[in-house]
Order: C-alpha cells, then sequence, then structure tokens
C-alpha cells in the first residue's frame, strides 16, 4: 500500500477497518477533556467496558451464595480456569489442557524453571538475551544460585553485534550450537521489551532441542499482540501475564503453557499445591500428590477469581476479533507509524527506529531512541495528551494497538511527535 501523510487518509484506512467497532468497547483515558493517544498498551491494555459487569458477577454470587458460588455460582468457582481454557489456547497457539491461567508471571516462570531446569555436572548453562526484563534476569539468576552455581558462568547472555540494537537470528542458533553439550535450557522473551524485536522462536526451539536443552519463552510482550504456534513449535513450556495486551486490569492473573509431551510425565519435577492435584481425589485430603494431566497439573491453588473473571471478559473479545485479523491490521498500523516517523524527515543522529523495519521481526511497538532531549520530548507528548511509555536512559515506546487504535491516533502522534522535536 502507498500510504499518505494526512489525516483524511488516515480516516479511510478508519472507515476500512473491519475491526474498528472494537474500539467501542474499550474506555478511553481522557487528558485535557478529551480523549487521550493511548499508544501504551504494551505497558497496560484498557480497560474493556464488560470488565466490570463480569467481576460484578462474581460480587454477586459470593453476596447470594457464599461458599455455595463455588459449586452453584453463575460461573462455579470449582471450575473456573476450565472456562478460560479454549480462548487461551488460541491466543497462543496451543490446545486447550496444555494453558493454565494461575498466579502472576514471576511465579509461573519458577514454577517452570523448578521443572524444566535441571542442572548437572555436564548441562548446566542458560542461554537468554542481555537486557531481558529484570524479573526474568533475577529468576534465572536466582534460580542458578539456588542450584549452587554461579550466574556470570551459567548464564550465557546475547548480546547485538558493535553498532547494532537488535540479535541476529544466525548469531542466536551459533551460540546455541557452541554451547551445546553444557547447554541445559534456552530461555528468551518472544519479544525484547525495550527494543520490540520478535525472535524466531521457531528456529530457537528446534536449534534448543537438537542441542539436547529444553526450551521456554516469556510472552509478556507476544500474548495478545503476534501470532504464536507453541504447539506447533515443540515448546517446552512458556509464561505470560495479561495485563499487557491482554487488557485484564493491572497486575492480572498471567497464562502458563506447558506442551502435551511433558503433561503427564512423572520424572518431570515440579512443586506441588492441591489444585494442581486429581482433581477426583481432590477432596478426599490424602498424602501422595497426583497431578492433573496437562498445564492445569502446575497449579498451586485455587484460583483468583475476580481476575480471571475480567480476564474471562477480555478473552472473550479477543475470540469476536481473531488473532489473525488483529495481527494483519496491526502490521499495517505499525507500517503506517513507520512511514510517518519516517516522513518527519529527521535525522537519525537525533531519532532512530530501533525495533526491526521487517514485520516479521516486530509486533505492536515501535522503539523510538531520542538522541537529543528525549524526555523533554516524552515530556511534551504525554502534556499534548499522548500516554506513551519512557525507558532509560532514551527510549520512547510507541504501541498502537489493533483491538481500541485508529490510524488517526498514529497520524495525530506523528504530528504532536513532529512539534515536540521541533519544539
Amino acid at each position: 500500500m502507498i500510504f499518505e501523510n494526512n489525516i483524511d487518509f488516515a480516516r479511510r484506512l478508519d472507515a476500512q477497518d473491519t475491526l474498528k467497532d472494537f474500539r467501542n468497547q474499550f474506555y478511553i483515558p481522557p487528558v485535557n477533556g478529551k480523549e487521550s493517544i493511548y499508544l501504551c498498551g504494551n505497558s497496560l491494555g484498557l480497560q474493556p467496558k464488560t470488565a466490570r459487569q463480569a467481576a460484578e458477577q462474581e460480587f454477586l454470587d459470593w453476596q447470594n451464595l457464599g461458599v455455595e458460588g463455588h459449586f452453584h455460582g453463575t460461573n462455579p468457582w470449582l471450575h473456573y480456569h476450565e472456562y478460560l481454557e479454549e480462548k487461551e489456547a488460541r491466543v497462543v497457539g496451543a490446545q486447550p489442557a496444555e494453558v493454565v491461567v494461575m498466579n502472576n508471571l514471576t511465579t509461573n516462570l519458577h514454577l517452570m524453571l523448578v521443572s524444566f531446569y535441571q542442572p548437572n555436572t555436564e548441562r548446566y548453562k542458560i542461554i537468554t538475551e542481555a537486557g531481558a526484563f529484570p524479573s526474568d534476569q533475577y529468576a534465572l539468576e536466582s534460580q542458578v544460585r539456588f542450584h549452587g552455581l554461579y550466574p556470570d558462568v551459567a548464564i550465557i547472555e546475547l548480546t547485538p553485534r558493535p553498532g547494532e540494537h537488535t540479535l541476529r537470528t544466525d548469531d542466536i542458533l551459533q551460540t546455541i550450537q557452541e554451547h551445546g553439550p553444557e547447554l541445559a535450557l534456552v530461555m528468551m522473551g518472544g519479544i525484547n521489551y525495550y527494543t520490540g524485536q520478535v525472535f524466531d522462536m521457531a528456529a530457537i526451539t528446534k536449534a534448543g532441542h537438537e542441542a539436547g536443552a529444553y526450551v521456554g519463552f516469556d510472552l509478556a510482550h507476544a500474548a495478545g499482540n503476534i501470532l504464536l504456534h507453541l504447539h506447533e513449535w515443540e515448546v517446552d513450556f512458556a509464561v505470560w501475564c495479561t495485563y499487557k495486551y491482554l487488557n485484564s486490569g493491572p497486575g492480572g492473573v498471567a497464562g502458563t503453557f506447558v506442551h502435551e509431551k511433558h503433561s503427564n510425565n512423572p520424572k518431570l519435577p515440579r512443586f506441588a499445591g492441591w489444585w494442581g492435584h486429581n482433581k477426583e481425589e481432590r477432596f478426599q485430603m490424602r498424602k501422595g500428590f497426583k497431578p492433573m494431566a496437562g498445564a492445569a497439573g502446575w497449579q498451586l491453588s485455587n484460583g483468583s477469581i475476580f481476575p480471571m473473571a475480567i480476564h474471562k471478559a477480555s478473552l472473550d473479545i479477543f475470540a469476536a476479533a481473531t488473532m489473525p485479523a488483529l495481527r494483519r491490521k496491526s502490521e499495517q498500523l505499525t507500517a503506517y507509524l513507520e512511514y510517518l516517523i519516517n516522513d518527519i524527515g529527521v535525522s537519525e543522529d537525533n531519532l532512530e527506529i530501533i525495533t526491526p523495519a521487517d514485520l516479521a521481526q516486530r509486533g505492536c511497538q515501535l522503539s523510538l531512541l531520542v538522541h537529543q532531549n528525549g524526555r523533554s520530548v516524552f515530556d511534551k507528548l504525554t502534556q499534548a495528551g499522548v500516554i506513551l511509555d519512557w525507558r532509560e536512559p532514551n527510549v520512547i515506546r510507541v504501541a498502537p494497538t489493533p483491538l481500541y487504535n485508529t490510524f488517526e491516533d498514529v497520524f495525530c502522534f506523528a504530528e504532536i511527535l513532529r512539534e515536540s522535536i521541533a519544539g
């Protein structure tokens, strides 16, 4: 498509958008008495208008039924995680039994590492990307130390080549091959939170398995953003939060994937809790843990009903929109955003897009490296009613989200960015 840098063109794209009505299903935060230009779904997604009603139903069942809500509520709490499986699985490309909604992301990551990081004298190394989100770094460091090893020795960090901002897939695969005999685990983000780079998870998983290692991903910035095929790629495990692109509220409940090939493996270690125990025997209160089949067998405690209710409301929207349609719009939104930013005509010595230009290597987010007066530019954008994300030392993350952002949003942002840089 040949883009045009004018508001009439942006509005024509919006008029042709088959997903345009989904915007009306979200609350857009106001700034200065009018709707903001909200481009921060990579940090916190907007509130679905159905979320309050979904949580209210559980409040009513609690009010009117008390403990009987577990069995006789509108959505009986005893089985709540099961109501989410099918639609959650569609978001990440999994079989329903391979996913479970529980806890939060870092808790789930630790639970997965208990199972999938089992170092020995020969295999003990972990490969991850340098500059991974801090919670991933801390989880890997603490797990390595828990096993009596040293992070500086056990953790191999992938860094871009000099003068580059993102990793080359060939370099990732070569590093996996080089450390193969000592490699226990490859654990990376599906998308790097800082640069917005989408990693080739299929190729990385294949290389990791050929090296004899397990492979897992943190999909915090990928779930609800890009097309995922976790089952097909044979990823061993994955974890993700639901409060970013999945619009399920601050600190919302998280998701976990465990490939079906591991679901009934009694030799795989895990931390156990009664909600992961065989549900047919759960209330017999006997010793001897018998995990449920599938990812549900990694549950520890009964579900957090109110966050799960909000997440259920959001998943209903995703099921109606479908991930393939959202991805198509996302690619067009970011392509238009990239075109508009480049059309500002600012030198790369001042403003640089560090997210890959290849659509296959990026999701909703474009990361702008502002070499001069970055914080000042960000503050001007904020004052003008644009809600974005700032990352030290000088990156502005811009994430037009297809469920609720418009092409007009993108055009108006670019115009304000132009004025903010010039001023």
